[in-house]
């Protein structure tokens, strides 16, 4: 399959069928589902309508003497491919891609609400997905059978990442002692977000924040301050970010090199006629030191994009949440079809527009497609 990566780095998947029954290659199936979900296919039927209506296109690429696989075939392999061998080949594939420094990787979970079978007894499907915030690329994905289990998913995608150098954000699911130990053993900085799930940690930062700004506390060490503004889409939101020192006496045993503890106050203002604000305080713990707030403020409000730029484009340009299918693994790997897709479209930059346009630009144009699939910008 010549100028593609995909032959290059999903060639070696294992194939879940018998031999009687491998009638088209498992390549063709990859490639023709993958271009086909990248030019807005959303359906196993509306992929392989796509590839009988593009068989002359994909003839550049593939040994079609099979001709093109059936809905149901479609169905039936990505049902069964293994998702932690197709994951681990994502991974490879897209490690060429993020040529930029990884400074901030977030970590974060979403639920593939219509895979929920309540007939079955199935909860939705939910995966941990990581996002660079600076390459705007997809690094990975883990299934986890219940949100809770997002602790236990995480230390095992980080085993599978290179993260080290940059700094992991994570939310307050993933606020752990385990995760604290498992990224710094990665050679990484963290900046985990604290909320009520560790109460006493939780109550001592904010009680010894909440001190200082009310003057009933002289902080022993220095307490940095950064401010920031912003003015978009109607809104205006000031940030004040305040870092210090992990003062001795708090909750603080068994975290691995927690040495700063920040304060976030978010002021939203929506600039209508009658201008409507609101407030919010939140509270992180951090292995970067408290004079490098700016580090810190940096990741914070990065960790936004795992949602605004990952789990927003995936359901509004993939319609990712009206994905039903919940057989065997086709929800998982078909929602790495989707991001692999999503990292090629950031990818290309020719096309000043936006996620789902490009989508409709592959489907209507084979030399844009083209262009996208063997990353000639």
């Amino acid at each position: 399959m010549k100028g593609s990566s995909i032959h290059e780095h999903f060639g070696q998947l294992e194939d879940p069928r018998v031999d009687r029954t491998k009638k088209h290659p498992l390549i063709n199936i990859l490639f023709i589902a993958f271009c086909a979900v990248l030019c807005g296919a959303e359906d196993w039927c509306s992929i392989e309508k796509f590839g009988k209506l593009r068989y002359t296109w994909f003839e550049q690429f593939l040994d079609l003497s099979s001709g093109i696989p059936s809905h149901d075939t479609l169905s039936r392999v990505f049902s069964a491919i293994d998702a932690k061998q197709f994951m681990l080949c994502f991974m490879n594939w897209v490690k060429p891609l993020a040529t930029k420094l990884k400074k901030v990787v977030a970590i974060d979970g979403k639920s593939l609400r219509a895979t929920k079978d309540e007939v079955h007894g199935l909860g939705a499907l939910h995966l941990v997905n990581v996002w660079c915030c600076e390459n705007q690329l997809v690094l990975g994905q883990q299934i986890v059978s219940d949100k809770s289990n997002e602790i236990t998913a995480i230390p095992m995608l980080l085993d599978l990442l290179d993260v080290s150098n940059s700094t992991v954000t994570i939310d307050a699911m993933g606020c752990q002692k385990e995760i604290s130990g498992k990224i710094r053993e990665k050679q990484a900085n963290y900046v985990l977000s604290l909320k009520g799930n560790h109460g006493n940690l939780h109550d001592d930062v904010r009680l010894y924040f909440e001190s200082i700004h009310q003057e009933k506390l002289v902080p022993t060490s220095t307490l940095y301050h950064h401010h920031t503004v912003e003015k978009d889409h109607g809104r205006l939101e000031e940030r004040d970010y305040w870092a210090i020192k992990l003062p001795s006496g708090l909750h603080a045993d068994g975290w691995t090199d927690l040495i700063t503890i920040a304060m976030v106050r978010s002021v939203r203002t929506l600039l209508r006629d009658i201008p409507e604000t609101s407030s919010e305080v939140r509270y992180f713990i951090s292995s970067i030191h408290s004079e490098n707030i700016i580090d810190i403020s940096q990741a914070i409000r990065q960790h936004w994009q795992v949602e605004n730029s990952l789990h927003w484009r995936l359901d509004v340009a993939f319609h990712e949440d009206a994905w039903r299918a919940n057989m065997g693994s086709a929800a998982a790997n078909m929602s790495l079809l989707n991001k692999m897709a999503l990292n090629l479209l950031k990818k290309e930059t020719s096309a000043k527009v936006g996620v789902k346009n490009k989508r409709l630009m592959a489907g209507w144009n084979e030399d844009y497609l083209t262009k996208v699939i063997t990353g000639l910008n």
